[in-house]
């Protein structure tokens, strides 16, 4: 798609400006967009809905088998609805409310990772981690380089936005390169590519939390691992470096050429060498880090580890290695966060080590709401049998239709991508989407891991083509210190090759890695039951 440049602003008395395809095009989408309510809203109403539906279908009989009431020892049953508006059913909702929020799988795992990643970031030691890994990137390494830190930087949640993506701007400039080609390969790497990542990140347990409990619907003997697709994220971030290194000096950077650099960029980020302090915390940071990790090798994999189950078993999810591995995951960000402060003059005190918990505690105040919302509503779509039998019927429309599970995991990564484009939190859609997908392709026989996967894809491909994704403003306002007549328009143009490029390669990466049976991460089948 052609770009085409924003025109200015017309002066007064003057007739506007002409509005070219992609600028009309936008703003039909910015328009819809607008007109949705928050995300909280939306599960308010997906709640009421589910009430009216369950008290329209109870008194239906259906003659699909529940799942659930199969296997030895069960007696199989038809899928019957429950009525949620009944007083007891209302009644049980009420006196459950506390209860279900609290249970609500994914809100625990997110709050205790993220209070170990906000030690880290508080402290300086992400950032620290990141500018080091810039300034020693040679010139014919400089796009993937930043293309690597813009995916490292999914550890330190939204950070990157903020941190990464105008240094890739800085750099590019520093080095004779048009600074918008550094802005658009840190932007596809931080969002285009958020769910490629070689460690494991917070969105792994937040995922993983939904994913559980929608493929509970089904079966609640269902655990699914929080790194269940670690395997293949990280194969993912080599596809995404490989291709946006090539999407850049290929696609984007010659169409620059057209663009000349006109702006101040003295307001810009400065991509200054790290001090003397910050080095000697980085190196004690990674090597905490580094001990860390090989203790727990160590102590993992000698026999009889209490890492392991009784019969000695590492890898499985009644593995107390695996079920800890969000504390885990807190324990490497925390501790190296504190030795990095404590080394490089950033914490003077345990007061400094608390503060940066509770600042990043006080950045979840609207997810607290969102799981609030969500959570009910799960609750009362599992109770109801509503989502079992939209999985059941949904499935058998599949089966009829005789369309191949790989067909179907494909159409799962378009209709995310498509979604995405209206909403951008990948918790809130997961927990809209999850118990419909999850339950409807394990009836084909897909697991809730790779159904995990392909929403994951589709998640992260549209996140850099959509005016509606929170940090997407903040973009073209990176890109104006350059280029003063960037819009909205023009940054969608930038990234669309690379949305485009991800979207189909990555989902093709999907079907090789299933086709191969590569693991797809930490206790991860391809197939239900496994």
């Amino acid at each position: 798609m052609a770009d085409e440049p924003v025109p200015p602003a017309p002066t007064e008395g003057s007739p506007p400006a002409p509005r070219g395809k992609l600028d009309r095009l936008l703003d039909r989408v910015e328009w819809l967009g607008n007109k949705l309510p928050d995300p909280v809203l939306l599960f308010l109403g997906a709640l009421v809905l589910t009430w009216f539906a369950s008290a329209w279908l109870a008194s239906v009989n259906f003659a699909e088998i529940d799942p659930r009431t199969l296997g030895p020892g069960k007696t199989p049953a038809p899928i019957q609805v429950k009525n949620q508006l009944e007083p007891t059913a209302l009644v049980t909702f009420l006196s459950r409310m506390v209860k279900t929020f609290v249970e609500f799988a994914p809100l625990g795992m997110v709050l205790v990772v993220l209070l170990g990643v906000g030690v880290a970031e508080h402290t300086g030691f992400i950032n620290a981690g990141l500018k080091a890994l810039l300034n020693v990137t040679p010139y014919s390494l400089l796009t993937p380089m930043v293309m690597l830190v813009a995916i490292l930087s999914h550890a330190a949640g939204d950070s990157g936005y903020v941190v990464v993506i105008p240094l890739g701007g800085v750099i590019f400039h520093a080095a004779g390169r048009h600074p918008l080609a550094g802005i658009a390969v840190a932007f596809a790497g931080v969002s285009g590519g958020l769910s490629a990542n070689f460690i494991p990140i917070m969105l792994d347990p937040l995922l993983q939390g939904i994913t559980q409990t929608a493929a509970q619907i089904i079966d609640p003997k269902v655990e699914v691992n929080p790194l269940c697709n670690w395997g293949f994220t990280a194969a993912s971030s080599l596809l995404v470096v490989l291709l946006g290194w090539f999407i850049t000096e290929r696609v984007v950077e010659p169409r620059l050429r057209q663009s000349p650099v006109d702006g101040d960029a003295a307001d810009a980020p400065r991509l200054d060498p790290l001090t003397a302090a910050e080095s000697r915390g980085l190196t004690a940071g990674l090597l905490t880090v580094a001990a860390m990790l090989l203790g727990l090798g160590v102590t993992a994999l000698r026999e009889g580890s209490p890492w392991r189950t009784p019969d000695g078993a590492l890898l499985v999810a009644r593995a107390p290695l695996i079920q800890s591995i969000v504390p885990l995951m807190f324990l490497l960000f925390l501790i190296p966060g504190i030795v990095y402060g404590y080394v490089a003059g950033t914490v003077k005190s345990h007061r400094d080590v608390i503060q940066g918990m509770s600042k990043a505690m006080g950045t979840m105040s609207y997810y607290l709401v969102l799981a609030f919302v969500a959570a009910q509503f799960i609750f009362a779509f599992g109770e109801s049998n509503v989502g079992i039998l939209i999985a059941v019927k949904g499935g058998e429309f599949l089966k009829a239709m005789e369309v191949s599970p790989a067909f179907t995991v494909c159409g799962i990564v378009l209709i995310t991508a498509a979604f995405n484009l209206l909403i951008g939190s990948a918790s809130a859609k997961w927990a809209l989407l999850g118990p419909i997908f999850v339950p409807m392709l394990m009836q084909l026989g897909v697991s809730p891991e790779l159904t995990q996967a392909a929403y994951r894809i589709g998640d992260s491909c549209t996140n850099i083509v959509t005016p509606l994704m929170p940090y997407f403003p903040l973009v073209v306002v990176f890109c104006q210190r350059y280029v003063k007549s960037t819009g909205i328009g023009t940054v969608t143009a930038l990234m669309l090759p690379y949305s485009l490029g991800f979207l189909v390669c990555w989902t093709s990466l999907l079907l090789v890695y299933w086709g191969l049976g590569l693991p797809l991460g930490i206790a991860a089948p391809y197939t239900y039951p496994p």
